[in-house]
């Protein structure tokens, strides 16, 4: 990537929430201007209000296009006409309206290139409607957004795990038609992907959770084990499928790179649970790094300054992280050799899968988010422990029947 700082949108979200106060303690840090150049779509005068209602020291600069953002600064750029009435702490049509502009604002300048990755502070997507046009969530928005028929995988990412979810935002009743073989194939591959581009991990181990409490059901046995056994086919290191309790309740996450969970509570409860303050949600697959803190606008709180800014903080630390990791990796392929071979699933790895895997590049692990320390700031992550010394990890078994598990030790 060329040798100059990531310039990272900022969405303000709900301006009765949270978002300007996350905004303010995240760029309170020298250190976080450093890492990246902030442009924050916003109100330049909603700020202000924020600011002094809470008392925060905290200064930027007014623009009014993208393209005059300067580095070492919190560039504001004007997205809201007019007054707009804050009200912290109730949800209002108006709070709303200025959070989709900032959002619609954002994607337009993104189509023309003045940004490289986009962060989106907590909004309230029941007060997010314009004319003929309901907001569904962050995914189905950009999606809609960037077109070209893009499709997303929704990706939530904290200290302990990666969960990404193959259906999002459905009923339960129509979850179980939209677990198909295509389906859950399509999300394996994207996550491989996401995992050697997104993260650079060269050789990605993905646990496939099942639809049903015994992994003992007809999706079992018709969807998700040849959807495993064709990903197997393909090369990648598909996993499962596992019952969702025992599969978290015993800590097997720690020996994956990224868990697929069938729907939203199977993925969201289990990762609430260990999430403690530096939870986000990535929107991976598409042409733009999309990330946002796991917060939502906290009305109940909005205004008294006592947010915890730290998931703002690792949404974008994941973002400038996986913007310059994908240059990394699509750098040698601008002018690939021929391709002579065709990759081959390592059988060994049914072996190898009894020993837990250390991260293949440390620098570029997003489990400690936390731990903003220099290396993070020059572009390079804390290594992450290696949690997988005393999890128990799934045996690799014919996909017909439900995986045995037996005791992991450490990689030698």
């Amino acid at each position: 990537m060329e040798d100059r700082k990531i310039r990272v949108a900022i969405t303000h979200g709900d301006t009765n929430g949270i978002g300007y106060e996350l905004i303010f303690k995240a760029f309170s840090e020298p250190e976080m201007l450093e890492l990246c150049t902030p442009i924050i779509y916003g109100s330049p005068k909603i700020a202000a209000y924020h600011r002094k209602a809470m008392d925060l020291q905290a200064n930027f600069s007014i623009i009014n296009n993208a393209m005059d953002a300067q580095d070492g600064r919190v560039n504001m750029l004007t997205c809201i006409d007019g007054e707009v009435k804050v009200e912290l702490g109730t949800p209002t049509k108006e709070s709303g309206d200025a959070a989709l502009k900032a959002l619609d604002k954002a994607m337009t300048d993104f189509r023309s290139q003045h940004f490289d990755v986009l962060v989106t502070c907590p909004a309230y997507a029941q007060t997010m409607n314009a004319d003929n046009y309901s907001y569904k969530g962050l995914k189905s928005y950009a999606e809609t957004s960037i077109g070209e028929g893009a499709k997303g995988v929704k990706m939530m990412i904290n200290e302990s795990v990666r969960i990404a979810l193959a259906t999002d935002g459905l009923a339960i009743k129509d979850i179980a038609a939209n677990i198909t073989i295509d389906n859950i194939l399509d999300k394996v591959r994207k996550l491989h992907n996401s995992m050697k581009r997104d993260f650079r991990i060269s050789n990605p181990r993905i646990a496939v959770l099942a639809l049903n409490p015994n992994a003992d059901g007809t999706e079992e046995k018709e969807v998700l084990i040849p959807a495993i056994r064709k990903a197997e086919e393909e090369g990648i290191n598909a996993y499962g499928p596992y019952p969702a309790e025992e599969f978290f309740g015993q800590n097997m996450c720690d020996a994956f790179d990224v868990t697929l969970a069938m729907y939203d509570d199977q993925g969201m409860i289990p990762f609430t649970t260990l999430m403690q303050n530096d939870g986000i949600f990535y929107i991976t697959s598409l042409p733009l790094v999309c990330t946002a803190p796991a917060l939502t606008p906290d009305f109940e709180n909005a205004g008294k300054g006592i947010a915890d800014e730290n998931a703002l903080r690792h949404a974008i630390y994941t973002a400038t992280d996986i913007i310059r990791n994908r240059a990394e990796y699509d750098e040698p392929l601008d002018n690939p050799l021929p391709k002579l071979y065709h990759e081959k699933r390592d059988e060994s790895e049914k072996v190898r899968f009894s020993i837990p895997k250390k991260r293949e590049n440390p620098r570029n692990d997003h489990r400690q988010p936390s731990q903003h320390n220099a290396q993070r700031f020059n572009g390079q992550a804390n290594p992450a422990k290696d949690n997988a010394a005393n999890a128990p990890a799934a045996a690799k078994e014919p996909a017909a029947s439900a995986p045995a598990k037996e005791n992991v030790a450490d990689e030698q």
